[in-house]
């Protein structure tokens, strides 16, 4: 079983960054797909950014040029680096890994969500 913990978040003011971190058990991490999600209240949890095994990564539409994805597997982490925030991106961020096997259904996994708060 791979845990996944965040950290980072908290409260902000508009325009302000915050850097979030997912750290990750387990000898596999390299071989994960890692992504971002966020949910706000009355929501539903929505994909903000996602990096492959092999390092590519896009964004929803919403973020791009304000956040980047980024990971360190010497250290089991993926990062979300968040500029310019803005009150809506306000929400709980998971972190979430997809481990795919070769024969297996996809093995995927959650953190406990970290709150962004971008408020003034």
């Amino acid at each position: 079983q791979v845990q996944l913990v965040e950290s980072g978040g908290g409260l902000v003011q508009p325009g302000g960054s915050l850097r979030l971190s997912c750290a990750a058990s387990g000898s596999f991490f390299s071989d994960y797909h890692m992504g971002w999600y966020r949910q706000a209240p009355g929501k539903q949890r929505e994909l903000v950014a996602f990096i492959n095994n092999g390092g590519s990564s896009n964004y929803d539409d919403s973020v791009k040029g304000r956040f980047t994805i980024s990971r360190d597997n010497a250290k089991n982490t993926v990062y979300l680096q968040m500029n310019m925030l803005k009150p809506e991106d306000t929400a709980v961020y998971y972190c979430n890994a997809v481990h795919m096997i070769k024969g297996w259904a996809p093995l995927n996994y959650w953190g406990q969500g970290t709150q962004v708060t971008v408020s003034s």
